[in-house]
């Protein structure tokens, strides 16, 4: 979602990446909420006050604004007018019209993949599934998401399409939010043997068929989300993990 270099020091004392245009005090920000929001700690429509953020992260109101600006250009959080920042809340109808443009982007990628893929990035496919894969039995969901959602844009950098991948980084990064919102636990983001059919077709110049996986695949994806979900009773510490 947000590109990253060099690390920065959470609470615990662990290593995180550096945002892109972000000071490191401003990443340790950015990274509590968006990893909050991203594993179910804070709940969609929940208030993020610029006061009680500066409180939690002993920051000053311009960092906490430049985070929070960044949090909703990546679709994390929305900025409303004389009402502050709110965890992004996806509607059903937003919902299904962001999975419905990602049907018909990626329906348009793979196509174009199997026009120009060679052996070697099948080969290199091949091998990111193997990490996907790994991943699953090492239970390391956070690993695995990521990892599922840059399946899908190896493909887009695969077209050779730069206009179609930068809409579907935004895409993928949209429907990560509302899986990681609203798909009930056990589930996984994607799923892995899906990938697999997809490049086995690609390899064997069958784009028809891969087109028919990558259909069905996210049309799965869109039905396991749950857009009525309680809210936990818990302060705005608690859920960023600082109390």
């Amino acid at each position: 979602m947000s590109r990253t270099k060099k690390v920065a020091t959470s609470p615990a004392g662990t290593t995180l990446p550096l945002v892109s245009g972000l000071s490191d005090s401003e990443s340790r920000i950015y990274h509590s909420v968006f990893d909050s929001v991203m594993n179910q700690r804070i709940a969609p429509g929940t208030k993020l006050p610029e006061q009680a953020l500066c409180e939690l992260f002993s920051a000053n109101r311009p960092t906490v604004r430049k985070v929070l600006q960044r949090l909703a250009h990546d679709h994390i959080v929305d900025l409303r007018p004389n009402r502050g920042a709110v965890v992004a809340a996806p509607t059903p109808e937003e919902t299904r019209q962001i999975f419905e443009a990602r049907r018909l982007l990626e329906a348009t990628i793979v196509p174009l993949v199997a026009q120009r893929i060679s052996k070697a990035e099948i080969a290199s496919l091949h091998k990111q599934l193997r990490d996907e894969h790994s991943a699953i039995h090492r239970a390391d969901q956070p690993a695995w998401a990521r990892l599922a959602s840059a399946f899908h844009l190896r493909l887009a950098e695969l077209s050779g399409n730069t206009i179609l991948h930068g809409y579907l980084h935004e895409l993928v990064s949209r429907c990560s939010l509302i899986v990681a919102l609203y798909e009930p636990p056990g589930n996984a983001a994607c799923e892995h043997d899906e990938h697999a059919r997809i490049v086995d077709y690609l390899e064997n110049g069958e784009p028809a068929k891969a087109v028919r996986v990558m259909n069905e695949h996210l049309l799965d994806l869109e039905r396991r989300i749950c857009l009525d979900k309680p809210q936990a009773e818990k302060s705005l510490a608690q859920m960023l993990g600082l109390g």
